[in-house]
This record gives structure tokens, C-alpha cells and sequence, in this order.
């Protein structure tokens, strides 16, 4: 809360009537603590799904983009950084067809991702439901006076390798019982976060068939799975360092297992894990884990990761890097190219149909008006044998001889126009 929000609710008490208004903070705290106005929630979210949705729409310079509150640029750079890695954008920053099918969920890029490569190594169907529970809060209540029995009923729906993969188990067994508002009571389920659940997961459904991909169900391999979690979280991968304690492979920032993990207490520490997000207090918790082999993080994150080579392979990997470079370079000298031709085409295409090209920063040049009226003055000069004007006299002596005449009382005579001679 900031403190034009603690005023306008202050307003509320004397709204009929003469009232107090006791506020539960010190004075101190609404002076030095609180921010005199919330700052717009598009300059502290992460912005990958907006960035994802303007460049689908054909939106190519984001920071030259006319947002009502401009997000610092640095946020903007990391969402681009984030799709470029979930290859929903190429090396030049366009975007891939990857990009436009994950474009089309109204999720997390992340999300979409498993979503796409779940369908491609078949087990759709699976990821529909664990990306549907991760958009609910926690499944699970604990009533104080029934603690221990909420934990047993708890831990009978745990899979030793993921947190994942027991939210999907949890689904999948209420779907089996009947969708039973009896079953969730029995076994300390939310009902009405299952009922949300299903409902995104129907909606998620609907958006698979209209993009014409296949909703399939790979049974009991739940491997498949787990491999195609780890190609949407492959960047929140942690490698194990002590007992329950993991440490981030790209921030190297230490993260502990949370004590309501499928894989705390179990006697099962996988050596490399992933996970959906970071919850901080005393330490810092990793949220919904999921065991990956070494292998899948090489697979879905090479900018990332690889497994260690011999002398032989690491030159190779060197040369591959090196054309990987070069074809990037290609790729952008190639593009520019082409912007310029597209420019040089408008360009003549403009000028064949009548119009002018004004070129940006070149001065016009000076108009010459004594040569203009000279021109002018000649285009009107009849003209005579051998290109001699016709005209005798010019308009000053003809003018001045006509008022002479009037004075001495005369008719003015007319004016001749004699043959030039020679």
C-alpha cells in the first residue's frame, strides 16, 4: 500500500458521518517506508509474454515503442533475451514460427514452450494438466487441528523425482474418482482450485485444436515428461552441492529444497534439478522441482550447457561456434541489404510515377530570381525573321512619347512593329 492509497481510504470514515481513522503502521513507516504512488505493474513484471505478443503483431524496435509508461529498457532487454533463448526469436530479434505458435497461449513463454515440445515427443495431454495446476495456488490446505493427517494423505500423492509430476498425479487421480467433491474433502484438496484447474485445462484444449496440434497422452513414461518440463525451465536449472542444497548453474546463487518438495526428506537428491520459481524468506526456496538428466539441459539450453568433451570435441564445438558467428553476421549484413534495396525501390517507384525524392540532409538549392524573370520575359517576346524581335521601340519610350502627345493635344499614334533588317 502507498500512502495516496492510505489517504483515500482514511476518506472513507467520514464519508456520512464525523469519524477516526486508526491506522495499524507508525507514522515513521508512512513517512520514510511507504512509496508516495504504486509503481505501474508494466515497469516490475517480467514482460516476456508482452514482448512475445508485439512481436507477433509485426512491432520490431520495442524500445522505440510508445508505451503509456515506458518499462525501463533493461526489462524490455531481458524479456528479448528470454524468448531468444526459449527460441521464440531469431538472432536478429524476429520472430520464429516457435515464437508464433507460443504467441497463441495466454501463458507464460515458459509455459507455451513445454506445452509445444510436449505435443512434438508426444505427451500433451500431461502437460495440459501440470500447466494447468501451476496457474492455481497451492492444492493442498493443512488444518492445525489435523495436521499429521493432512501430511499422510499429502505424501501418498508424491513422486519421489518432481513436484511436477505429483500435481499432474493429484489431477489425474481426482479425474479417475469422478471429479468427487467427497475425494477432495478425504484427501485435503481444494475443490475449487480443481475446478479452476479443469476449466483452464478445457481452455488450453480449445487453443491446441484451433492451432491444429495434437493432444496425445504418452501413459505411464512419465520421463517424456520430465524432459519436455526441463525445455521450458532449462535456464532455472541448479546443480546439488550439500545436503538439500543446490546451487543455480548461470547465477550461481546457493537455493535450498522446500519442505513441502516431493524430493525433501525422501532420501532421493538428484544431482540436477529444475524449478518454476524462488520463494525468499529466511533463505531462498526452490518452488516446484523437478529431477532432469545432465543430458536434457544440453539438449534444450546448448547456449547454456554441454557435456564435457574431449580435446578433439572442443575444437570442433570451437569451429561450430566460429560458423555459427559467421552465419549470424550473414544473416544481419543480408537483412540490412535488403532494407536498403526496399528503400531504393520506393524510391524509383516514386519518382516514375511523378514525385519527388527529397533526400535527408541535402539542402535545396537557391532560386535565381533575376534568371527566372529574364526567362520569363523572353518566353513572351514574339519573335521574328532570323530570331530578332519584331518590337521597334521598348515600353519606357513608347509610354513616354504617348504622353507627350497627349500634352501637346495630339491622338497617340499606334504602335508599329517594324521588320528587322538583315
Amino acid at each position: 500500500m502507498d500512502s495516496l492509497q492510505a489517504n483515500q481510504r482514511r476518506g472513507r470514515a467520514g464519508r456520512t458521518g464525523p469519524g477516526a481513522c486508526w491506522r495499524l503502521y507508525t507514522e515513521s513507516a508512512y513517512v520514510s517506508e511507504m512509496l508516495t504512488m504504486t509503481i505501474p505493474e508494466i515497469q516490475r513484471t517480467n514482460l516476456a509474454n508482452v514482448v512475445l505478443l508485439l512481436k507477433s503483431m509485426g512491432i520490431k524496435d520495442l524500445l522505440a515503442f510508445g508505451f503509456m509508461d515506458p518499462p525501463p529498457q533493461d526489462t524490455i532487454l531481458n524479456s528479448l533475451f528470454q524468448l531468444w533463448m526459449l527460441g521464440a526469436l531469431d538472432n536478429l530479434g524476429d520472430i520464429t514460427k516457435l515464437g508464433n505458435k507460443m504467441a497463441q497461449f495466454p501463458l507464460d513463454p515458459p509455459l507455451s514452450k513445454m506445452l509445444i515440445v510436449g505435443e512434438e515427443i508426444g505427451c500433451s495431454s500431461e502437460i495440459m494438466s501440470v500447466v494447468s495446476m501451476l496457474s492455481v495456488p497451492s492444492i493442498f490446505f493443512r488444518p492445525k487441528d489435523r495436521a499429521d493427517e493432512s501430511d499422510a494423505a499429502r505424501e501418498k500423492f508424491f513422486v519421489p523425482e518432481s513436484d511436477h509430476l505429483t500435481m499432474l498425479n493429484v489431477y489425474q487421480q481426482w479425474g479417475h474418482n469422478g471429479y468427487s467433491a467427497k475425494w477432495c474433502g478425504e484427501h485435503f484438496v481444494h475443490q475449487k482450485s480443481l475446478k479452476k484447474v479443469r476449466e483452464v485445462r478445457g481452455q488450453l484444449e480449445e487453443i491446441m485444436q484451433q492451432q491444429h496440434l495434437q493432444i496425445n497422452s504418452i501413459g505411464t513414461d512419465w520421463d517424456m515428461v520430465r524432459k519436455a518440463i526441463c525445455a521450458g525451465y532449462f535456464h532455472n536449472a541448479s546443480k546439488l552441492r550439500g545436503i538439500g542444497e543446490y546451487v543455480n548453474l548461470r547465477s550461481r546463487i546457493p537455493a535450498n529444497l522446500h519442505p513441502t518438495s516431493s524430493l525433501y526428506g525422501l532420501g532421493y537428491t538428484p544431482d540436477y534439478v529444475v524449478y518454476h520459481e524462488v520463494m525468499v524468506t529466511v533463505k531462498e526456496y526452490m518452488q516446484t522441482v523437478t529431477a532432469v538428466d545432465p543430458y536434457w539441459l544440453a539438449e534444450m539450453g546448448p547456449m547454456f550447457f554441454s557435456v564435457k568433451e574431449s580435446s578433439s570435441d572442443f575444437h570442433a564445438r570451437q569451429r561450430q561456434e566460429e560458423e555459427e558467428r559467421r552465419k549470424m553476421e550473414y544473416e544481419q549484413k543480408l537483412r540490412d541489404d535488403l532494407e536498403r534495396q526496399a528503400k531504393q525501390e520506393e524510391a524509383e517507384a516514386l519518382v516514375r510515377s511523378g514525385g519527388q525524392v527529397a533526400e535527408v540532409g541535402k539542402k535545396r538549392a537557391p532560386r535565381d530570381l533575376r534568371k527566372t524573370k529574364s526567362s520569363e520575359a523572353l518566353e513572351e517576346t514574339p519573335l521574328g525573321v532570323g530570331g530578332r524581335s519584331y518590337v521597334g521601340h521598348d515600353d519606357e519610350s513608347d509610354s513616354a512619347a504617348a504622353k507627350r502627345r497627349r500634352q501637346a493635344g495630339r491622338k497617340p499614334r499606334a504602335r508599329t512593329a517594324w521588320p528587322a533588317l538583315g
